[in-house]
């Protein structure tokens, strides 16, 4: 076994866009700890999902390859681990203790998916899923919008949870820092906030005054001056029309509240970390599955390319004898986690992704790498995929004109370039060099009708 390798504690959120911090930028809201960890880590500016949907995002991470390569096509896929190897995998084979606290959105009855301990499933309601597909019909819609009316002050099972997560995790890392065994581990802790319902503490709610939110700029934008995939996306999930400003006010206080909890969690967790022994051998990384809309575009929810959608917070910070810290501008996404963990154990891997500390430690202020992300799930009829090079995004829709924003001149995404740019082109080329959109549209379809029938 080699000696001294970094011990690597993994904080997981479930729907935190990455602008929703005081880190980023934000004005109002507020993650004291989430700053400061940011301050010591290598903080990732353009970090992107790979899907904007938990499961196919969850499995894309954890087995550092696209969604269309492992068949997660949707929330209710059930991953093929023996086909396709995972961080509990590949750490393990490497000497390390892999244990998983907290919200994985596995699905089937394989609940540790490689990792050789779980010190906490998910919800019963998440963990039973028996693979069924989406019905992907013109005419099939969420059953209502509660996603943004269901919001406010008070007690929800899902904070319960969180609190759950975090207290077993500091038990674990208690021992681990007391104990005098020398081998590494990799502890996941998964959170659920701050994913609706949008039901929040009111220690945190009372933080922010709905009045005095400043409300996104196209929180009513009308449905039809939207793309035409917008549009019926918007439909399918209940957000063709913005509810009453006062709903909104509230949700918008719901969600940045949501956000303030979970960072208290995060805080007791690096707290305790660097209180302990752990400090000096132990790489802390914080992202999320994928982004929250709350209100932008009029879309509440995730499902689409935009860029609270898909942006993602991204820190990694090295224990405390390192002195690397900074903003890093490059494009990356959650396919290079994988990479970065074989480059701590100091092992490698034939993976898509790359190493977050290479792209960190050569960082030369360019954003022009490629990334990419997809979407096979109700709300799109035909399959959606993204590649953002540079400041520019293309979102290709089977079946439809494409999408094209320049992030420079028009950080809202109001200004549909695509048919004005020779652009176009180039980066569907670019695009078609990781997958055949067609191709893979036919095949996430089929293998929706296969499982639907086997199901019945």
């Amino acid at each position: 076994m080699k000696a001294q390798r970094m011990n690597i504690v993994f904080l997981f959120s479930d729907e935190h866009g990455a602008s929703v911090m005081g880190n980023s930028g934000h004005s109002v809201v507020q993650t004291p700890n989430l700053d400061r960890l940011a301050e010591k880590s290598y903080t990732f500016e353009n970090a992107y999902c790979n899907s904007p949907l938990c499961t196919p995002s969850r499995l894309s991470m954890l087995t550092g390859r696209y969604p269309h390569q492992i068949n997660a096509w949707d929330l209710g896929v059930i991953a093929d681990q023996h086909r396709h190897k995972t961080w509990g995998h590949y750490l393990g084979r490497a000497g390390y203790r892999t244990v998983l606290c907290g919200r994985t959105h596995f699905n089937g009855s394989d609940r540790l998916m490689g990792f050789s301990d779980r010190l906490l499933d998910d919800l019963p309601k998440w963990n039973k899923s028996s693979g069924r597909p989406p019905t992907r019909r013109p005419n099939e819609r969420r059953s209502s919008n509660s996603h943004v009316t269901e919001c406010g002050s008070g007690l929800h099972i899902h904070t319960n949870y969180d609190r759950q997560v975090t207290e077993l995790a500091l038990d674990f890392l208690n021992q681990k820092s007391t104990n005098a065994s020398k081998q590494p581990f990799l502890l996941y802790c998964g959170y659920m906030r701050p994913h609706f319902p949008l039901i929040a503490p009111a220690e945190f709610l009372s933080g922010y005054d709905p009045n005095k939110l400043e409300l996104p700029p196209t929180w009513n934008r009308p449905l039809n001056c939207q793309h035409p995939v917008i549009q019926h996306l918007r439909w399918a999930w209940r957000n063709e029309s913005p509810p009453p400003e006062s709903i909104v006010r509230l949700a918008l206080a719901s969600y940045y509240a949501l956000v303030s909890a979970l960072d208290s969690q995060i805080g007791r967790i690096v707290n305790a970390i660097d209180s302990s022994p752990l400090a000096d051998n132990t790489v802390i990384i914080y992202t999320s599955d994928h982004g929250e809309m709350a209100g932008h575009q009029g879309i509440w929810q995730k499902q689409c390319f935009y860029q609270p959608s898909v942006q993602v917070p991204l820190m990694l910070r090295l224990p405390a004898n390192y002195s690397e810290t900074g903003r890093v501008s490059q494009n990356v996404s959650l396919l290079d986690i994988l990479p970065t963990l074989l480059d701590l154990a100091e092992e490698s891997a034939d993976l898509p992704g790359c190493s977050l500390l290479n792209i960190a430690r050569n960082e030369d202020n360019r954003i022009d790498r490629p990334v990419f992300a997809e979407y096979h799930h109700m709300g799109m009829l035909n399959a959606g995929f993204m590649l953002k090079k540079g400041f520019h995004k293309l979102c290709y829709y089977v079946g439809h004109s494409p999408q094209l924003f320049d992030l420079r001149t028009d950080p809202t995404e109001s200004y549909n370039l695509a048919s004005r740019s020779n652009l176009v082109s180039k980066m569907v080329a670019e695009l078609r060099l990781i997958c055949n959109p067609e191709e893979v549209d036919r095949q996430a379809k089929a293998d929706q009708v296969r499982r639907q029938s086997v199901l019945g």
